[in-house]
């Protein structure tokens, strides 16, 4: 299939079109390089700087390919900041949904995989996280990726635009050979941000809150390594082209990890003490997060290949590699 990937040289974006180049898709990427990294991209990879809130380029995009379907990673993802600043979230991913099924709709393209995100269950004291779980997002963040599959559900009653929208719980790791991986700035993520303290990067770690209804106070988060993730948008694909029917999946693993047996385990594995203290919450974060996994099982033939050693193991491999992320490849 020739499939045009927004947001293809972020961090998921870029996984995701490496191993799709593995299975012999073609592949076009938009991306206005706001978050992303252009040297995370394959060489051989055709390549549009724009945003997709712009009509004008999103058409001259679909006009020069013909594209068979769209992979959708191109949003704001950060909690604390979309509590902040609600209406940019609201501007950049609701509003560049709605740019991109114009599009789709304007060139007769009736496919889609969204990335959506956890988020937008909000917090639950059951777990874990069935598909058929109540949405009442805790964040605008959250809001905003449930306003998008909402756009998408509508578009596919009103113009026949089939849809796989993709819940992820909490990405993470890289690539086995090192070459690409989690470069954000600045960095919010869990992970990115222990492995920072060995690289001499930062002092220590700092986590946020500690009182929480958990069993060691902090909060837990189903981790799934970004290279499962990748896979699961290939099956997602294929289900679409296969049964053309839409449909919603969580992607998690349905193991749960504290933030400070995330830290303990990170220990281990860089061999570096890793001094932490505790600081205030986050506002918008729930108590806990873990997905069930079974509609993607039964429905996309999909499984978690990789547990959270590795998941470490990959991270560490690419910071060491990248201590100053893709800024030190220049």
């Amino acid at each position: 299939m020739k499939l045009l990937v927004l947001g293809g040289a972020g961090y998921i974006g870029s996984h995701f079109v490496k191993e799709a180049l593995k299975n012999n898709h073609e592949v076009i990427v938009i991306d206005n390089l706001s978050t992303g990294h252009i040297e995370s991209l394959p060489k051989e990879v055709k390549f549009y700087q724009g945003d997709i809130r712009d009509e004008r380029f999103l058409d001259e995009v679909f006009l020069q390919e013909r594209i068979d379907a769209c992979v959708h990673f191109c949003a704001y993802s950060l909690v604390g900041e979309s509590m902040k600043d609600p209406l940019k979230y609201f501007d950049n991913n609701v509003i560049g949904a709605i740019r991109l099924v114009q599009a789709m709709v304007k060139h007769a393209v009736k496919y889609i995989v969204f990335s959506s995100t956890a988020a937008v269950y909000g917090s639950h004291e059951e777990m874990p996280i069935t598909e058929n779980f109540t949405t009442e997002p805790t964040n605008p963040y959250g809001e905003s990726k449930l306003f998008m599959e909402k756009i998408f559900k509508w578009s596919d009653e009103a113009y026949g635009i089939k849809y796989v929208s993709l819940r992820y719980f909490n990405v993470a790791g890289a690539d086995s050979e090192g070459t690409i991986g989690e470069d954000h700035s600045p960095e919010t993520h869990l992970i990115p941000i222990i492995l920072q303290v060995p690289l001499k990067k930062r002092d220590k770690l700092t986590i946020f809150g500690d009182d929480y209804n958990t069993f060691d106070g902090t909060c837990i988060r189903d981790y799934i390594h970004v290279l499962d993730l990748a896979d699961a948008h290939l099956k997602a694909l294929d289900y679409l082209k296969r049964e053309n029917n839409s449909n919603i999946f969580n992607l998690g693993s349905e193991s749960g990890y504290s933030n400070k047996q995330i830290l303990s385990n990170a220990r281990k594995i860089t061999e570096s003490p890793i001094p932490s203290e505790i600081g205030p919450r986050r506002p918008g974060d729930p108590d806990k997060l873990i997905a069930s996994n079974q509609k993607a099982k039964k429905v996309l033939n999909w499984e978690v290949k990789r547990d959270i050693e590795d998941i470490l193991k990959s991270a560490w491999n690419f910071h060491k590699n990248h201590p100053n992320g893709y800024r030190g490849d220049k």
